[in-house]
């Protein structure tokens, strides 16, 4: 421990002598409050302080005492259905011990040591085990199965180890190692939050995350454990974007970090949340949910800090084996916090007075994602997707420059999309995925052979709209011909009837992969035959027309179990009034 004097107080910065005897990224106690602070620079006794809480009144000459230990996450049951404040404080527990406003200085154990919970050993005396083997089971909530896993650089052999209700604290099972040395397991382990926890083997990103958005699925997908980002100004819809990610995407546990945002919409989250039925276990939600707090009211540091927290819990729950997503709202106001601690310790500004370091930042932070082989024997996958907020959507500003180098999904989202009332409002000629080759395989096995076809057929056409509405502007629509006007039809419907989902329908605002192909493979038949029946003489405002063709939109509020006959009906349907269309053609040609 290092006990050292306050010198200077600059905002979150302070400045303190003394600290020869502590180490980078030690957390301290500031001043008599005992506020906590995380050693962020360090010249020969002078240590720089980024201190996460509110330092007014702090002065030169108080006490700054080091723990001796880097910031570190409390990892073991309690973690689901918790909200926590950039540095782990649960906020719930620090709202019954001081009130509503959240006082500086309040020191609340982020995993409850008082609750008991049911645990069930896995492993039996005498048996080796190393670093991340699961030892028991605790049953942390209906829809999670809690592993408690060997901290990782730890193994031996079990000398003792016993099922029964435990408190996180208590001690489950002891191991010896080799040498003798001993080692008390509890259900709790810490780990320091800037640090990447261990893996055996990281796998390829060729399996998609199933998220139920068509758009994203089937145009743009993302890979399990892969990255994107969601770039968008203010009113575009990146919260609402992630909301459904967090709700529908085909993953066990969902990490939702409000960093620096408004509390309004982490609010919307807690109200939502628990009451929202998870599809795949019939429970709420927030029964595998982990919220972390930090919005625009809190102190600016800890939101330089509530990444990596939330990063460490999503990688203590990938090292289970489970599918875990991770989505960051906003990177650009943690970027901010970057930027606020640089000028503060004054140092050379790169471009908009972000730190020359923000790319490498950023890197170290999206690199953390990933498909891996466990050391518990399973398939865990840690997938990240960050929004940011660059101000007035000018995506040239360097936080979402240094992001689209780093990341390979591109979901842009589109203001005038987003006002038309198109939700999601992620613009289909601006987006991309970079991983559509690698899991090509795996849609042609698990979906259907035209998947791809079908996929590229569908951005053919979206592109064609665009590069022909230039020509409309220039000439009218009466000038094209008439295979051209009826790609525009085409186009219309893919927007509208496809790419457009209704978050508040029942059914359309989740679509499964099987129902995605059903629509797409129903819009291309229409058109498939629509353009026979042009060359055929049939008019394009008579295609349009048809009553059947009504029905190829509708599908989409219709059960998954339903729409395989639909789809046999629409398709009879279309034939028949297009082959009496074009008798007419014929009789009148």
């Amino acid at each position: 421990m290092a006990d050292g004097v306050i010198k200077k107080v600059s905002g979150p910065l302070v400045v303190a002598e003394g600290m020869q005897d502590a180490n980078m990224y030690d957390v301290v106690y500031v001043s008599r409050h005992k506020l906590i602070g995380e050693i962020i620079e360090i010249h020969e006794d002078r240590a720089s302080i980024q201190v996460y809480e509110e330092t007014s009144g702090l002065g030169p000459g108080e006490k700054v005492i080091s723990a001796g230990m880097p910031l570190s996450a409390e990892l073991g049951p309690g973690l689901i259905g918790s909200i926590y404040d950039g540095i782990q404080r649960p906020l719930k527990e620090i709202e019954k011990k001081a009130g509503t406003n959240l006082k500086r200085g309040v020191s609340v154990p982020a995993l409850d040591r008082d609750k008991k919970w049911e645990f069930t050993p896995k492993k039996q005396d005498g048996e080796f085990v190393s670093q991340g083997e699961v030892i028991g089971e605790v049953q942390e909530s209906g829809a999670v199965l809690h592993k408690i896993m060997v901290p990782p650089g730890v193994s031996g052999k079990i000398v003792r180890i016993k099922g029964g209700e435990f408190t996180v604290t208590d001690t489950v099972c002891e191991l010896e190692e080799e040498e003798g040395k001993r080692h008390e397991l509890s259900l709790m382990q810490k780990w320091p939050v800037r640090k990447g926890r261990p893996y055996s083997k990281k796998l390829p990103p060729d399996v998609p995350l199933v998220t139920g958005q068509r758009v994203i699925d089937t145009l743009f997908p993302i890979a399990k454990g892969g990255v994107g980002t969601v770039p968008g100004p203010f009113g575009s819809g990146k919260t609402v974007v992630q909301h459904q990610l967090a709700k529908w995407a085909d993953a066990d546990i969902v990490v939702y970090i409000g960093c620096g945002e408004r509390g309004n919409e982490m609010t919307d989250v807690l109200n939502e949340f628990p009451e929202i039925r998870d599809p795949k276990t019939g429970k709420t939600l927030m029964e595998r949910t982990i919220l972390i707090a930090n919005t625009s009211d809190m102190p600016v540091a800890a939101r330089e800090a509530s990444i990596y927290t939330g990063i460490t819990i999503a990688e203590y729950f990938r090292d289970m084996g489970y599918s875990v997503v991770l989505l960051a709202d906003s990177t650009s106001r943690w970027a901010e916090a970057l930027r606020e601690m640089s000028g503060r310790l004054e140092e050379m500004p790169g471009e908009e007075g972000y730190p020359a370091y923000l790319a490498g930042r950023l890197a170290g932070f999206y690199e953390r994602a990933g498909r891996i082989d466990a050391f518990c024997g399973e398939e865990g996958a840690l997938t990240i997707v960050g929004a940011v907020s660059p101000q007035g959507g000018d995506i040239s500003e360097p936080v979402t420059q240094a992001t689209l180098r780093i990341v390979k999904v591109f979901w842009g989202l589109d203001s005038e999309l987003a006002y038309r009332r198109h939700f999601p409002a992620i613009n289909w000629l601006k987006s991309y995925s970079l991983y559509l080759d690698r899991m090509k395989p795996w849609y042609e096995q698990n979906t259907a052979a035209d998947w791809t076809s079908f996929r590229e057929r569908f951005m053919r056409l979206l592109q064609e709209e665009a590069e022909l509405e230039e020509i409309v502007k220039l000439v009218g629509m009466d000038a094209l011909a008439k295979s051209d006007r009826l790609k525009l039809e085409m186009a219309r419907t893919i927007r509208e009837d496809y790419l457009h989902q209704n978050a508040f329908h029942e059914e359309d605002t989740y679509t499964s992969l099987a129902k995605q192909f059903i629509m797409m493979k129903l819009m291309l038949t229409f058109y498939d035959m629509a353009e026979d029946a042009i060359e055929q003489g049939v008019g394009i405002e008579q295609i349009m027309s048809l009553e059947a063709r009504e029905r190829v939109g509708r599908i989409k509020y219709l059960p998954q179990q339903d729409c395989e006959e639909e789809l046999g009906d629409i398709v009879s349907a279309l034939k028949t009034e297009l082959e009496k269309l074009k008798a007419e053609a014929k009789k009148n040609a």
